[in-house]
């Protein structure tokens, strides 16, 4: 289907698994880089003297490695501030529960809201419920999760669900397959005809017991506090710098991740690990000196957490000249050991991705799969039909830390983003080595 000839890139894919794993000068350097920034930054989210600090940071890491155009794209982004949040079953006896806000929610009024619960499995129990069962009163969605992008819709409508039966706040059922009584933020959303209610999510356990006491017919009421702040929107940035192509230099092959995180947790598994992989892939080809003919470009995108902010603005203004753009890649779903590929594109562009596998039999990462959700922030571009990739690991865990206080540096693995590094970095480099154009069938 192809006649791409893989087997003269074995040699510089040798060179660079090397480099990064056994004995290689690079084995271990993007564990220590991540550790050091997620230790001395913390979390980073949107708006925050955190994230910005932790981007000026990096620019000026950039410099000192000499990488090649290191810049800064600003981007307007809000700024939401979390406060004090509080939740406690207060009748028919009191209980605490583990809750966290959802951003952006509005808050509720200082002395918090006190009302009885209703709860719910689905949107449809809610919607075959009458106004006046709902109103004044804090729903309660107790989901099942099936997959993240199924059961994600709860967090993301369902203030707005349940404030158009007249609700005074929702309490969401964290999406995560596993809990130690751990609530998860995230994003929701607001409509402007809808009224603004609170909104926040509760550990697994929490939920359960607030369904098992409901289905009893037991009244229960809770009182929530959450003092959260909107304020004036901010300045943030995506960072980018290059290697520049020695033929091609105005083709680009993006290789990205966000450098924004919630605040809870470190961030280290999201994003951290994919905005380090992707940084480091550009400085281990720059120490081995490997240019090859068209421009690579590593983005760290700033406001992913609150609708891909960064990546959208970025689009927009390069998308009158989305010709120069020849594949894109990102990290956002685990660092966790690689197995392979994940590919958006035609048959031809499939049948290079399995060329290029074929490189990493010795580190047992040579599975392509094909889909047409890639990953988050470079969605824009392979919506217009530009190619792209992201990594393909054993993150089956990853939902049991993601957005919550558990996604620190404990959840990387120095050994398992040596890998990543090893497929990132080279597949970045063949892709960008082609002699001719990745297709874009």
């Amino acid at each position: 289907m192809c006649t791409f000839d893989i087997d003269k890139y074995r040699d510089v894919a040798k060179k660079i698994i090397s480099s990064c794993t056994g004995s290689g000068f690079y084995k271990g350097r993007t564990w220590r880089t991540l550790s050091h920034f997620v230790d001395n930054f913390g979390s980073r989210i949107t708006g925050s003297k955190n994230l910005e600090h932790s981007i000026h940071f990096l620019e000026k890491k950039f410099k000192r490695l000499g990488l090649e155009n290191v810049s800064k794209d600003p981007v307007a982004v809000p700024h939401w501030v979390r406060g004090e949040e509080m939740a406690a079953m207060i009748h028919p006896r009191f209980q605490p529960l583990s809750v966290i806000g959802l951003g952006p929610s509005v808050a509720t009024p200082i002395e918090g809201i006190i009302s009885e619960i209703l709860v719910v499995k689905s949107f449809e129990e809610l919607q075959n419920k009458t106004p006046n069962e709902v109103k004044g009163k804090i729903v309660v969605y107790n989901e099942e999760f099936e997959s993240y992008g199924k059961t994600v819709i709860y967090r993301g409508l369902g203030a707005v669900e349940a404030a158009k039966l007249g609700a005074a706040a929702a309490l969401v059922r964290s999406v995560t397959p596993f809990s130690i009584d751990s609530p998860h933020t995230g994003f929701t959303h607001y409509e402007e005809e809808v009224p603004k209610i609170p909104i926040a999510c509760i550990s697994i356990e929490g939920a359960e017991l607030l369904q098992r006491l409901y289905n009893r017919g037991i009244k229960v009421i809770i009182h929530l506090k959450m003092l959260e702040k909107d304020l004036s929107p901010a300045t943030s940035y995506n960072l980018m710098a290059d290697i520049v192509g020695s033929k091609m230099p105005d083709q680009l092959i993006i290789i990205s991740g966000h450098i924004d995180s919630w605040d809870v947790g470190q961030g280290a598994m999201d994003d951290g690990g994919g905005a380090f992989i992707s940084w480091n892939a550009l400085s281990l080809l720059h120490m081995l000196n490997l240019r090859p003919k068209r421009t690579i470009r590593t983005i760290l995108w700033t406001g992913e957490e609150f609708g891909l902010l960064g990546a959208k603005s970025y689009f927009e203004k390069n998308k009158s000249n989305l010709e120069k753009f020849t594949f894109v890649m990102e990290s956002d779903m685990g660092t966790f050991r690689p197995t392979g590929l994940i590919f958006g594109g035609g048959d031809k562009g499939a049948c290079i991705i399995s060329k290029i596998l074929t490189l990493f039999e010795s580190i047992n990462a040579t599975s392509l799969v094909r889909s047409s959700d890639v990953s988050s922030d470079i969605t824009f571009w392979t919506d217009a039909g530009i190619p792209g990739a992201s990594i393909l690991n054993e993150n089956d865990k990853y939902f049991w830390f993601h957005h919550s206080n558990g996604d620190t540096m404990t959840v990387e693995n120095p050994e398992s983003l040596d890998l990543c590094l090893a497929l990132w970095a080279t597949t970045a480099f063949v892709i960008a080595d082609m002699d001719e154009d990745f297709p874009r069938n």
